[in-house]
């Protein structure tokens, strides 16, 4: 059986928990998608779920933003966590820490089988170092995983493909951000091409990945200033409603609760 659960997704910190159960009965494999909660937050939201931070087998780190790698160093350290991140991303996320662990390589297209789970990451628009998102899969489902991206490029869309569930960005209502008070270079930055998907360009991308199989969709990484719950889930519904199975199920992760477990049978 593969779940996932998002522990929080907006600026304020990103991390998501992938798990696998054999069906031979050999223990669970675990590993987080990014860890930008400090230990004691991370601490409570895993409690919340019956877990401890030990029980996680590894973490993927995306790219080195604060609000996904700000957590990374203490769980590698206190629990000998192993971390998979591109060598960009490590190269920044640790430039100002001495004597910082280091990290096993992830890399564009290159499989990574950490015990029940296969991490199959790939490069999205961004603007990081070297930036890689991720499907994870038990050799039977697949969850993909899409935040912080600039832009639904068909390189993207086609990395997603057949998944049963989708963890994909929508950040921003293209005119909340721009009647906001955001500074310009901000509102540049987050519209463009290496910042954060809009929720229109999220549905565009949904609908290029949608097929029957698919039961879960999850909107992330919500701007709370600049998108609402409501905007983001319509979008999404008009994606689905173009043609993709009614049993597609929608929800929103927010920057506090993330969202509860999500089952893939």
């Amino acid at each position: 059986m593969l779940r996932f659960t998002s522990l929080g997704s907006g600026s304020s910190g990103n991390a998501t928990l992938i798990e696998a159960k054999p069906c031979d009965g050999a223990p669970p494999t675990r590993v987080l998608v990014d860890c930008g909660l400090p230990p004691r937050q991370l601490a409570t939201r895993l409690a919340a779920r019956g877990l401890l931070a030990g029980d996680i087998d590894a973490v993927f780190v995306t790219h080195e933003h604060s609000d996904h790698v700000g957590g990374v160093l203490a769980l590698q350290r206190r629990h000998g966590t192993p971390v998979w991140a591109s060598a960009g991303t490590w190269a920044q996320a640790t430039a100002r820490h001495q004597n910082a662990p280091a990290c096993l390589v992830a890399r564009d297209g290159e499989l990574i089988v950490i015990g029940s789970i296969s991490l199959a990451p790939f490069a999205v628009p961004h603007d990081a170092a070297e930036p890689l998102q991720l499907s994870c899969s038990d050799g039977e489902h697949r969850v993909g995983i899409l935040t912080d991206i600039g832009e639904p490029t068909d390189a993207v869309a086609l990395a997603l493909q057949g998944c049963d569930a989708l963890l994909l960005e929508t950040n921003h209502d293209p005119a909340l951000l721009a009647a906001g008070a955001y500074p310009a270079w901000l509102k540049r930055r987050i519209g463009g091409d290496r910042g954060h998907l809009a929720n229109g360009q999220a549905a565009a991308l949904l609908d290029a990945c949608r097929h029957d199989g698919l039961r879960h969709v999850v909107g992330a990484h919500l701007s709370r200033q600049n998108n609402r719950p409501e905007l983001a889930l319509a979008a999404l519904r008009g994606a689905i409603g173009q043609g993709c199975a009614s049993a597609t199920q929608l929800t929103v992760a927010d920057a506090a609760n993330g969202c509860t477990w999500i089952e893939i049978d």
